[in-house]
């Protein structure tokens, strides 16, 4: 078999970089789309690496970006995000500072890079970002990406350099257009996830209230829609007074999903704004916190599901919907599946957006706030069950060590124990999951020969507390307590969450009969596994991947390491430690020449969770011929 795969590759592939060759098994061989094709299935079939061998895997290639920041260096901190493209044996990234790279994925050799000069110096959310996406036609090829300055760039992919023909020199100002420009943070523009293709349009969502198409070779806008609905739209009277009007923040700063065969784009949405009160936009405010399924080719509605109403708790939706097919009465359902911070999975119709497990509104606790008016229930899906805790009680704090505790038990008794649709107050209430997840942009992956859905989610809960503003908008602002210096329910100094574990984990979730199947803790924190303290998971951000060979390839915990767990059963069967946190989504594909399969993750540490820092692209295979 070794030998057919090589001659077959031989034939294929051009022998040059510059000329691509058009294969018909580009799914199988590469890795095509961010998450691994247009739907986000994030599923692949090869099987060269599997259970059996796994153990062996060793590094093949190292790529170092030299983009770090720790915060003193530049004002802002960098994370290592990017999720690669491998496409017709070329591998596209993008680094923290928005740099386009183009590398042989065999050796991490460099063929090309671009880099958009971003000012260093300027004070931004974080340094981060997700990835690229790459239109193609024939032997033609193009390279889409966003800048944190919300810049839209076009690059010819045999060469790096922009194509003049695409906007103004090869950019389109994404986020200026309509826009006053220069924002008041430099920050709220930014694009940080890989844009969409659909024929002959690139869809840019970003830090902006807008989601936009333009043409891929002239950059000319051919369609856009706004955050909420406008005055004469469906939905425009679930925002109090004018409030749609201001909505300010993104549309969809996350992954989009596409339905190539029926045209239709799976758009998760962002919160409103002011993301934590809510007494000026009265209503279930519409279209935020949603999933938007549209015509790709012109921006119309088709359908809009809403995961919470009128939210609070910064419960955007942000991980990348799963376009995915299940089995259901001897019939195959075309299928979205959704993850959301919460730690719920909804799983919905994809031409209709009907639930396939009921979903039921429960009522909720209702504010104190004065001015705020809570939606009264929120949705709730019958099945699956959470993956992730959704409530906190007084006795449930963690024993790892005395100063610990007593840290805990100060916390524990300063605040309201809530749980996932608490209401804020001004005491203060733990809020379970906090805003980071449950699930984040990391999302989840399917399995289409087991019916299996893997998703890793954080169990870190937040405190909100609100204190009064003198300002007409917003009348109450979120903190974090004064025991905290962030409104996590951490050690700041430690990252130790304050509850029992687990911290984070892995979970199996069978889409046919809606039940979890497996959850296993996923991480360590390094401090306790020197005391022998291992089995209590890590508070993370990234996503998996799940391949033929039935395996998991996950890094997300903060704990510096990369790991492969059975599909089937949740067991480790291999770890590494890396060089930083992978606070990522790792990518499988066939190299052309040498045959092997290889997998590769960004290692990065950094973002939110750490201080301490990489720039490492690393690729593993197994070892000899």
């Amino acid at each position: 078999m070794r030998k057919l795969i090589l001659i077959f590759v031989s034939v294929a592939i051009s022998p040059s970089y510059f000329k691509p060759a058009e294969t018909p098994n580009s799914l199988v061989y590469d890795w095509p789309s961010w998450g691994g094709d247009d739907g986000g299935q994030r599923y692949s079939p090869l099987k060269q690496i599997d259970k059996t061998n796994v153990g062996r895997l060793r590094r093949a290639w190292t790529f170092h970006t030299g983009e770090i920041s720790d915060g003193k260096n530049y004002p802002t901190k960098s994370a290592f995000e990017c999720t690669p493209i491998v496409l017709d044996g070329v591998m596209y990234i993008t680094t923290p500072f928005c740099r386009i790279v183009a590398l042989d994925p065999e050796t991490g050799k460099e063929f090309w890079s671009f880099d958009p000069k971003m000012d260093r110096m300027t004070r931004r959310n974080m340094w981060a970002h997700r990835g690229l996406a790459v239109w193609k036609k024939g032997e033609d090829r193009l390279v889409f990406s966003g800048t944190l300055d919300g810049d839209l760039w076009c690059l010819d992919a045999r060469t790096g350099k922009p194509v003049p023909g695409f906007g103004e020199g090869g950019r389109v100002r994404h986020g200026s257009i309509g826009m006053p420009d220069p924002r008041p943070s430099d920050w709220m523009r930014n694009i940080a996830s890989p844009p969409t293709i659909y024929e002959d349009l690139v869809i840019v969502g970003g830090i902006i209230p807008y989601l936009r198409a333009y043409d891929v070779h002239t950059g000319k806008l051919i369609w856009e829609r706004f955050k909420a609905p406008r005055s004469g739209e469906p939905g425009h009277e679930t925002w109090g007074g004018d409030s749609s009007k201001r909505q300010g923040g993104s549309l969809c700063w996350t992954i989009m999903s596409l339905d190539r065969d029926r045209g239709m784009l799976f758009v998760p949405t962002d919160s409103p704004i002011y993301d934590y009160y809510g007494g000026d936009r009265h209503g279930a405010n519409r279209w935020s916190n949603s999933l938007l399924a549209l015509k790709a080719r012109t921006g119309e509605l088709i359908w809009d599901f809403q995961f919470s109403h009128h939210d609070v708790w910064d419960y955007d939706i942000a991980a990348q919907p799963n376009l995915i097919t299940v089995r259901r009465d001897g019939r195959d359902i075309p299928a979205v599946a959704q993850v959301t911070k919460q730690g719920f999975l909804f799983l919905l119709h994809r031409e209709t957006g009907k639930p396939l497990f009921e979903v039921e509104e429960r009522p909720v606790q209702q504010s104190a706030l004065p001015g705020e008016k809570l939606s009264p229930t929120q949705p709730f899906p019958s099945a699956p069950p959470a993956f992730a805790r959704t409530s906190i009680r007084p006795d449930e704090i963690a024993d790892v060590s005395p100063e610990h505790r007593k840290f805990a038990e100060k916390i524990f008794r300063a605040y309201d124990a809530g749980g996932v649709f608490s209401a804020p107050s001004e005491k203060g209430v733990m809020v379970f999951p906090g805003n980071n997840g449950g699930a984040d942009w990391g999302g989840g992956c399917y399995d289409p020969t087991s019916s299996l859905y893997f998703v890793s989610s954080s169990n870190l809960g937040m405190v909100m507390k609100m204190v009064p503003t003198e300002e007409s908008f917003p009348a109450y602002r979120m903190t974090g307590g004064g025991f905290l210096r962030t409104a996590w329910l951490w050690d700041y100094e430690t990252g130790i969450p304050l509850q029992a574990p687990p911290w984070g984990t892995l979970t199996a979730i069978d889409l046919k009969e809606g039940s979890i199947v497996w959850q296993k803790p996923l991480g360590i924190v390094e401090s306790l596994a020197e005391k022998g303290i291992t089995n209590t998971g890590a508070p993370g951000i990234g996503g998996g991947i799940v391949t033929s060979g039935g395996l998991v390839f996950i890094g997300y915990s903060n704990d510096s390491r990369f790991r492969a767990f059975d599909k089937d059963t949740g067991k480790e069967l291999w770890v590494t430690k890396i060089d930083g946190s992978a606070h990522a989504v790792p990518v499988t594909y066939l190299g052309r020449k040498t045959g092997k399969q290889y997998v590769v993750i960004a290692a990065g540490g950094g973002n939110r969770y750490q201080n301490t820092f990489a720039d490492a692209l690393i690729a593993f295979t197994l070892p000899g011929e």
